[in-house]
């Protein structure tokens, strides 16, 4: 048995007027997805608990049967884990954002999703300047980058730059226990990237610089059984996200690097497809994760969200289908956003996301197309979204 999950990051949304009133998952062209939902069983599920923050990190440890409660601790440390960063105890991993500031409003949280190549000379700066004993920058991918601070505290009120985007930042600053050192280091930041010559010439290109940092997302290691020893299974994850790849890298799973996939509406969307089924000649399970309608919506594209969509549809999700279809194996194949991320609000927020499920064990519940309100006349719903996958084993299995 083969067991695969697509998620597409932040696919659901609320009914848009402009749309007359549907999602961007009602109106998209979504041929493939709807065949999962005609063919198998659809449903909603609550993946991020109400007293948790409405992010990836939480929704997807959800999504792979890690109940966040338990094993949530933080995005930094999970980032730091899909760069081979080890956290030491006393020591505490944060998100790093590249950020875009201008006249104290926080004008853009990827800094024009700068590319790998020249946040890492940003980075670089940034460590010949600010690393010392208890400080360390590492570069990651585009404008996600991570801080390790070696006698820091989590207990930090910091606030997701992608959250404030056209916003004064001031207030949003972090407050709390230890708030003094990330604050200089965000204040000295300032003139040492400003001053880059990637940002001069950024600016001189019309591009928007990345000019500060944004720390966030603070946390200690996570202490979790690998997927393996969970549920028996061997397992990889596909992903340009440092998050997901941090979470696959604390589950055991095997990092699989596409080439061309960036994490943005143009990332290699069949490459990923296509890794994913390669993987599958070998391993048992394999994850794979695309952000592109998540950064869309970040940015209140709609056009862009349902492009991405429709892209994930028929690259991912089309050709998985058609060659798991064709492969003569038994399989499981389930297809879901993470979380919501409306584009009336440009960030994540909490509330039930739809699934569909098709497979050689599973019966067709007749739903026949997949987006909020046809999920909700789904077969199966779950309030705790980490007993799905569980479930969904369990029943192909009996």
């Amino acid at each position: 048995m083969k067991y695969i999950v697509l998620v597409g990051d932040g696919m659901a949304d609320y009914p848009i007027p402009e749309l007359g009133n549907k999602t961007p998952l009602e109106v998209a062209d979504t041929t493939n997805m709807d065949t999962i939902a005609r063919k198998g069983m659809s449903g909603t599920v609550n993946t991020i608990p109400d007293n948790l923050p409405p992010g990836s990190d939480v929704a997807n440890l959800s999504v792979v049967g890690y109940d966040p409660m338990k094993y949530y601790t933080g995005r930094g440390p999970l980032e730091a884990g899909s760069v081979g960063v080890r956290i030491n105890p006393g020591e505490v991993a944060y998100r790093c954002n590249i950020v875009t500031v201008k006249d104290g409003v926080m004008v853009d949280y990827s800094s024009g999703h700068i590319s790998s190549s020249e946040s890492e000379e940003l980075i670089k700066s940034l460590k010949d300047n600010l690393d010392n004993d208890e400080i360390t920058f590492y570069a990651g991918v585009s404008y996600r980058h991570l801080l390790v601070h070696k006698n820091g505290s989590e207990l930090l009120d910091c606030t997701p730059p992608h959250d404030i985007t056209d916003r004064e930042y001031e207030p949003y600053l972090p407050k709390g226990d230890g708030q003094e050192i990330i604050l200089d280091l965000m204040k000295k930041s300032l003139p040492i990237l400003s001053d880059h010559p990637i940002n001069k010439k950024r600016i001189a290109d019309g591009k928007n610089p990345g000019n500060m940092i944004w720390p966030w997302g603070q946390g200690r290691a996570p202490s979790m059984p690998t997927f393996a020893e969970k549920y028996g299974l061997t397992g990889s994850v596909i992903s340009a996200v440092d998050l997901i790849k941090g979470i696959g890298f604390y589950a055991g799973l095997d990092i699989i690097n596409v080439p061309g996939a960036t994490g943005y509406l143009d990332t290699n969307y069949l490459g990923k497809a296509e890794y994913a089924l390669e993987s599958l000649r070998e391993k048992d399970f394999v994850w794979v994760h695309v952000e592109a309608p998540d950064e869309a919506a970040h940015a209140g594209n709609l056009k862009a969200k349902i492009k991405a969509i429709e892209d994930f549809d028929s690259k991912v999700v089309g050709t998985v289908l058609n060659k798991i279809d064709k492969s003569g194996e038994e399989y499981v194949l389930l297809v879901l956003p993470d979380h919501l991320t409306p584009i009336s609000v440009r960030t994540h927020v909490h509330g039930p996301v739809p699934y569909a499920v098709c497979g050689t064990r599973i019966k067709s519940d007749s739903v026949g197309k997949f987006c909020e309100a046809s999920a909700e006349s789904g077969s199966m719903k779950f309030v705790y979204g980490h007993e799905f996958l569980p479930y969904l084993l369990k029943l192909v299995q009996t």
